[in-house]
């Protein structure tokens, strides 16, 4: 029996494309995992969450285990509230929806904004799985490019005026990662960030900012597309996966009232109420700003042992970036198929993820790669350096 032919057209087209995670390698043991986008195991509060956990069912009983759940889901979403305060963003309960991590509230923007008659627009590169999602809702994608300011706002504004000019469909959403990006590591500057939102004036798109890394700054605080709307351009995704756990799927999206509203309309799985008492039970017991501090310094310290290594070990010609936050480090091998490479990489014992993976597939450049400073140790991180040197170098002998 053909059962895709019970699939809609639509479901058949999506898995046409590549399968979501085929990006992730297959690292053998031993290996010194770079390719990592995962927090640093230290910065994991498990003594403290399950002491959290005991307090909650000490207190609640069974009410964390119900649908209506716990009086500490309702202190989450004031948590969520306040912080995003913090950041100068005011937020109305009813601009606000807590989601199974930002990765669900992206999907849930694509779900009611994109289909195969709506255009979206990308940075090139940009988070590969947020293009995995658009590409089961459009085929129409627009890739703008990145560099070391983030979004080259000028191109885009250039492509918009020749979409207009001539006919074509003129995208109805953006989505960046204006802040520490992945995989670049690039951060806008404030110029660029009001001139994108003069541009989504001028145009009439939205805003998809996806911040997932803008709390782990390493020196200064940059100011959010969200802070900056006027008029309700923004949508603005968040999470928690990366400064307390991604296991606890937490995230949110805020934006205007009937964006979420929507949002919600198919949400459809009735929160998840034990993770999310638990979570805001955690936030009432410690204190955040501290935590945020010493996350911020210990991935500050990681990034400059990593910069370090790829200074003393890096064949001449490499390059790479340099990010004011976030997780990751953007490596430019000029003539080296990093795809190809992996494969004598792992062989050495280090993984990465070729930065293929990070563009639509007609566009892809063959000689970028992205590392990670966030997962493994000091010490196996100038290990894995060191390797991946001697992998470049004999890629590039043979």
């Amino acid at each position: 029996m053909d059962y895709r032919s019970f699939f809609p057209k639509t479901i058949q087209n999506s898995l046409n494309n590549p399968a979501p995670g085929a990006w992730m390698p297959n690292v053998p043991c031993g290996a010194v995992r770079l390719s990592a986008g995962y927090p640093d195991p230290a910065f994991i509060p498990t003594h403290q969450f399950t002491d959290t956990i005991e307090k909650l069912i000490q207190e609640e009983h069974d009410l964390p285990f119900h649908y209506i759940g716990s009086r500490y889901t309702a202190e989450l979403r004031q948590w969520i509230v306040d912080h995003l305060s913090s950041r100068n963003m005011v937020v109305r309960p009813t601009e606000l929806l807590v989601a199974a991590g930002a990765f669900q509230a992206i999907d849930l923007v694509a779900r009611i904004l994109l289909d195969s008659s709506k255009a979206v627009v990308v940075e090139a590169p940009t988070y590969m799985e947020a293009l995995e999602v658009f590409q089961n809702y459009t085929t129409d994608i627009l890739s703008v490019p990145v560099d070391r300011d983030g979004l080259c706002v000028d191109t885009l504004e250039q492509m918009l005026a020749e979409r207009r000019a001539n006919h074509l469909q003129m995208p109805s959403l953006l989505y960046t990662i204006p802040s520490f990006q992945n995989p670049t590591g690039s951060t806008m500057p404030l110029s660029r960030r009001q001139k994108l939102l003069s541009l989504a004036e001028m145009y009439d798109f939205l805003v998809l900012e996806d911040d997932a890394y803008g709390d782990l700054f390493f020196d200064k605080a940059p100011i959010t597309l969200k802070s900056l709307d006027q008029t309700g351009r923004v949508i603005y995704v968040g999470s928690l996966s990366k400064v307390l756990g991604p296991g606890l799927r937490i995230g949110w999206a805020v934006g205007p009232e009937p964006i979420i509203h929507a949002m919600n309309w198919f949400k459809k799985d009735l929160d998840h109420t034990f993770i999310e008492a638990a979570v805001g039970c955690f936030m009432g017991r410690i204190d955040w700003n501290a935590r945020l501090q010493t996350m911020r310094q210990g991935y500050a310290q990681r990034r400059d042992i990593m910069l370090s290594a790829l200074k003393e070990h890096m064949p001449d010609g490499v390059t790479w970036s340099v990010p004011d936050g976030g997780y990751f480090i953007w490596v430019h091998v000029p003539g080296v198929d990093t795809h190809a490479l992996l494969d004598i990489a792992m062989e050495a014992g280090v993984s990465f993820i070729p930065g293929n993976y990070f563009y639509l597939d007609t566009e892809a450049p063959r000689d970028y790669l992205r590392l990670s400073f966030s997962y493994v140790s000091a010490e196996d991180m100038v290990r894995g350096i060191e390797r991946l040197a001697g992998a470049i170098k004999t890629f590039q002998l043979s």
